[in-house]
């Protein structure tokens, strides 16, 4: 799947803009060494990106015209960076983007209020900014933009999107700091009232690593309900990256974590780190939604792609194998 990033192969390119930049990290990941720190100047991006109507009476993003999918791409961007994000609405009602945590003009909105919704068969234009970060006048800190976001629509069903974000229109957006170290996968989780990515059950997303490739989470909550993210076998430190920066960093490390709707978060882990291959669980921790279905499988092979054991007879419902529609392997 095209998605529009940042590749390894642009931090050494030294492009200073770029009107598209089509592979994401990990479809070029062969240019440069696992965990090697990321560098690149400012680059302005500007692409399509299309609404559009799927089966079961859902609403998705895409990249391409008949390429909507749940959740929509995962857009990336280094502090500094700018999205143009030209929207075409090939739906049956009007839509519109509205992003979390980075930096917009009020005609980028994405709500009715200000006008900037795009109605069936037109298109606008949203920018999204980022910035480092720095000091006010005052001395007190600018915070920068980096981090763990997401985008959604917000004008489908009420005009607050609450009909939108139930049949699928949201996605993730990742903003990293120059240095950040760079995943070879990346797996969004939409815990979205009872469902995983809209999926529940037998049909709950599954995604799957080798033992020592560092793996990226971006878990994202909408609805009407907290839920709680917990991975079993695996930790991570309760900070921007989900590393430790050093021996002395005093991140609290954990294993599950609390979010409500419209919060996001992320963090990476080297998968089966300390506890070796095999399919680890993740899911809500609270008890009702787990066993109602909000669960599925993180899988970490052998180097040769085998696991150890049979196949799993529980992954929350989630049965069976595939990337759960969150899973961008790199070739």
């Amino acid at each position: 799947m095209r998605r529009p990033g940042f590749s390894r192969r642009s931090f050494t390119s030294g492009a200073a803009v770029a009107a598209l930049v089509p592979t994401g990290l990990t479809a070029a990941h062969a240019a440069a060494p696992a965990g090697r720190s990321a560098a690149a100047p400012a680059q302005v991006r500007r692409f399509t990106m299309y609404a559009e109507n799927l089966p079961n009476g859902q609403l998705g993003y895409g990249l391409e015209p008949g390429e909507a999918r749940i959740p929509g791409p995962l857009l990336e961007m280094y502090e500094g960076d700018t999205l143009q994000i030209d929207l075409v609405n090939n739906a049956d009602v009007a839509v519109s983007l509205h992003v979390h945590g980075v930096d917009y003009a009020i005609d980028s909105d994405g709500t009715r209020m200000t006008d900037s919704i795009v109605e069936p068969g037109e298109s606008r234009l949203y920018t999204w900014n980022s910035h480092a970060p720095g000091r006010r006048d005052d001395g007190t800190v600018i915070a920068g933009s980096a981090g763990y976001w997401n985008y959604h629509d917000h004008v489908v069903g009420t005009d607050h999107g609450t009909g939108g974000l139930q049949r699928g229109l949201y996605g993730p957006l990742v903003v990293r700091r120059r240095g950040d170290i760079l995943p070879d996968h990346q797996y969004t989780i939409v815990f979205n009232d009872m469902t995983i990515n809209n999926r529940s059950g037998a049909d709950a997303p599954n995604f799957t690593a080798k033992l020592g490739e560092r793996c990226e989470f971006i878990v994202i909550t909408h609805g009407e309900f907290y839920h709680t993210f917990h991975v079993h076998g695996h930790r991570w430190a309760d900070n921007r990256t989900g590393y430790l920066v050093d021996e002395n960093d005093s991140s609290r490390v954990i294993d599950n974590k609390i979010c409500g709707p419209g919060d996001s978060f992320g963090f990476q882990v080297v998968a089966g780190e300390g506890v070796g291959p095999g399919h680890w669980m993740y899911h809500c921790h609270v008890q009702s939604h787990s066993d109602m279905g909000m669960a599925g499988l993180f899988t970490v092979t052998r180097a040769d792609g085998t696991v150890p054991g049979g196949p799993p007879d529980h992954g929350g419902g989630g049965h069976g194998g595939g990337d759960g529609g969150g899973h961008h392997p790199h070739h």
